[in-house]
């Protein structure tokens, strides 16, 4: 049989070690400004976004993919500019894209 390798052990820690929990170290453990709690971290966006699951083609995903790191939000601000346009009344989406249409007009080249 081996022997047990002293190095190893882990040695025991005793619980009444901790340092005691005082009312000042639970005062300086969240930071107020008066009355007010400062939250640490990033602050909140008055509008976040909302995290949807969403199938596309591969084709979409590898094109944004290809154009480097962003490629989430340069597709979402293409989205955004098309809804913007909608709303002015300047585009409507179309019933079914015909994929031969690669001006975007409704004419075939």
């Amino acid at each position: 049989m081996k022997k047990s390798n002293e190095k190893s052990a882990i040695s025991w820690i005793d619980p009444d070690d901790a340092p005691e929990i005082t009312d000042d170290w639970i005062a300086e453990a969240d930071l107020f400004n008066g009355d007010k709690l400062i939250r640490r971290g990033r602050p909140r966006k008055p509008n976040p976004k909302t995290q949807v699951t969403l199938r596309l083609n591969p084709e979409v995903v590898e094109f944004f993919k290809s154009t480097g790191d962003g490629w989430q939000t340069r597709m979402n601000d293409i989205l955004e500019a098309f809804v913007s346009d909608a709303r002015a009344g300047h585009s409507k989406p179309p019933a079914k894209v015909d994929k031969n249409d690669v001006r975007g007009d409704g004419k075939r080249p």
